[in-house]
């Protein structure tokens, strides 16, 4: 294992400390796209939101509700109720 320099460490440690927050961010975004993708690029964005979900640890049940019904709306009420607990 390389040995990292103080400022490395504590830009790692920064990293995972605010994970939430980076997740969080990343579902915004995830967000924005699926109500602008099309065809496939819709397709493989909810796999990738799938996959972000399971990070956050959302349950599974719900996670496959949101992909199911294929409505980037839920998934914004979804982001809505998680950034309110962050508050």
């Amino acid at each position: 294992m390389p040995e990292y320099s103080k400022y490395q460490q504590k830009v790692i440690n920064n990293y995972y400390n605010n994970l939430d927050t980076v997740h969080l961010q990343r579902l915004g975004e995830q967000v924005t796209e699926i109500f602008l993708a099309e065809g496939k690029a819709r397709a493989k964005r909810w796999k990738d939101i799938a996959k972000l979900l399971e990070k956050m640890k959302v349950p599974q049940t719900r996670i496959d509700n949101i992909i199911k019904q294929d409505n980037p709306t839920l998934l914004a009420t979804l982001l809505e109720e998680m950034l309110a607990k962050v508050k």
